[in-house]
């Protein structure tokens, strides 16, 4: 009998996997209907629509694969790919190197030097901006990413978003996929 349900209960997960697993053509940009319910290495709803405009603010600037991977893992480890309307400031007392309150806000967590609120709270303009200050890093491509996305951010801990590098790549991967001509 034990044989039976763990023969049933085996049968039951590998049913499981094959309909939750990622697809290998992974998902269209464009279509977040489509995106995975169950996610993609833990990101999911939400978290996925604002990573697909980062990687689409990207492509439209001319970053390859590369520099989406940069983009998402930036805003993975800034805001967990969520539009914050609050920084560290509000949620830990952080502040900046001089002693001033941080006002850090949206997807990259883009202070007010960065641009306006409006700017800053919008995942495309908040992308285009943190490109467009990669593309000023010299050799950014030759840098590690986590230490490329510092020298953007201007993070105190260089190696914080190297933690996410995995996650962000299956992530820019599974929003790559074919979309439906039209």
């Amino acid at each position: 009998m034990t044989a039976v349900v763990a023969l049933l209960a085996s049968g039951a997960l590998a049913i499981l996997a094959l309909i939750t697993a990622p697809r290998a053509e992974g998902y269209c940009l464009d279509d977040p209907a489509a995106y995975p319910a169950f996610g993609v290495s833990g990101w999911r709803g939400e978290q996925l629509e604002n990573a697909a405009i980062v990687v689409r603010t990207a492509r439209e600037l001319g970053f390859a694969r590369d520099g989406q991977v940069i983009g998402v893992m930036a805003a993975m480890g800034e805001s967990s790919l969520r539009n914050l309307d609050h920084g560290d400031w509000e949620t830990s007392g952080v502040v900046n190197p001089d002693g001033s309150r941080t006002s850090s806000i949206g997807l990259f967590q883009q202070q007010d030097w960065w641009g306006s609120v409006a700017e800053r709270m919008d995942p495309a303009s908040a992308s285009s901006m943190f490109f467009t200050r990669l593309r000023r890093v010299p050799d950014w491509q030759s840098l590690e990413p986590t230490h490329a996305i510092n020298r953007v951010q201007i993070n105190s801990d260089p190696e914080h978003y190297a933690r996410f590098a995995d996650d962000a790549a299956a992530v820019v991967d599974a929003l790559s996929g074919p979309c439906a001509a039209g």
